[in-house]
């Protein structure tokens, strides 16, 4: 399979030549494929997307995006998506979904056949049930299970607790101070291995096989742009949690004035930012996509200077940029001017 990789090392952009163009965080080749036949077949921008984030799902990319990767505490894989729409502003999304496999396209239905921007748990699965896709059905795997047990066996260690006292490391948890919930002698207190907030310089949770997002824009023949996510969310989270993954302006933006965004990394802290909607509108007001991107994380780093997360940024004249902190971030390009996917390496 034919890729052509590129070092972004300093302030340069990348320019497209013409639409259709498709980017999408890190180098998932065949999801960008799937959405360059699509766009380049003249689908719309939405429908690519969908086929794109479709794809990943289907191959699990990274063990982060689709069925049968990231377990939370209780061993069970949920689904995070998005879908928004560049020229009406509609967005659609599922968060917390339990049972059913295709998130993109449950946020698809909600976009299409609800009012809503965003159903959550598991009347996002029954919904989406309703509407026709496949479930209910069990979304973890062999793998997924037993990175599990191996993480139990491990007493639950590392994990996102804070704050918290336990009788054993696997809980119950309850609040620091509140002995009086702890039986025996036992107590201890959960502070060395969590990361919900700044995460510890030693933390080895965050990275791009357990912690991560797809995130597509693509601008079909038309000029239109859409941009969607997904994502199964951070290993061993706290059952119900949501990150960034299906919260607009956090994982992902679109407007047709303008252009798009997609981000990926820690989105317990990125969606304190919303730093797609901040490129955008950094976008609008003049900034290039490049300086735009930067702008984003430099927001992020100054508060948390220990954050690990990137954004791609792209103009609505298809000239893309990245911009990354606490690791080396990819992200992957198809236009009419290549022969196929290319992928851009972009330095911390």
């Amino acid at each position: 399979m034919l890729f052509w990789s590129s070092t972004v090392l300093g302030q340069t952009s990348h320019s497209s030549v013409k639409y259709p163009l498709v980017v999408s965080t890190w180098p998932f080749l065949e999801a960008v494929r799937a959405a360059w036949r699509a766009v380049d077949d003249g689908s719309s921008a939405v429908d690519a997307v969908v086929d794109g984030c479709s794809a990943c799902e289907e191959l699990r990319c990274d063990g982060t995006v689709g069925p049968g990767g990231s377990p939370d505490e209780n061993g069970e894989t949920t689904i995070d998506a998005l879908l928004m729409n560049g020229t009406t502003m509609e967005v659609g999304a599922v968060a917390a979904m339990r049972y059913v496999k295709d998130g993109i396209r449950a946020a698809k239905l909600v976009m299409d056949y609800t009012q809503h921007t965003l159903l959550v748990g598991e009347q996002a699965s029954a919904f989406s049930i309703s509407m026709g896709l496949a479930g209910p059905m069990n979304l973890s795997s062999p793998e997924s299970i037993r990175k599990w047990v191996e993480w139990r066996a491990n007493s639950c260690q590392p994990n996102f607790r804070k704050n918290v006292i336990h009788a054993n490391s696997c809980g119950p948890y309850h609040p620091h101070g509140d002995a009086s919930k702890v039986v025996g002698n036992s107590m201890d207190v959960s502070t060395d291995f969590n990361i919900l907030g700044v995460p510890t310089p030693n933390s080895n949770q965050i990275n791009r096989y357990n912690h991560d997002t797809i995130s597509m824009a693509v601008i079909d023949k038309a000029g239109r742009i859409a941009v969607g996510t997904s994502t199964n969310g951070a290993t061993f989270k706290v059952p119900g949690r949501v990150g960034d993954g299906p919260i607009v302006g956090s994982s992902a933006y679109a407007d047709d004035e303008v252009g798009a965004c997609g981000a990926t990394g820690d989105g317990d802290i990125m969606m304190r930012f919303l730093p797609c909607y901040q490129v955008v509108e950094s976008m609008r007001s003049g900034m290039e996509p490049k300086r735009a991107a930067d702008d984003a994380i430099s927001r992020i780093a100054r508060k948390y200077p220990n954050f690990i997360g990137a954004v791609v940024a792209l103009d609505k004249n298809g000239v893309h940029a990245g911009a990354c902190h606490g690791w080396t971030f990819q992200y992957s390009v198809r236009s009419p001017s290549m022969e196929d996917v290319e992928v851009f390496t972009v330095l911390p």
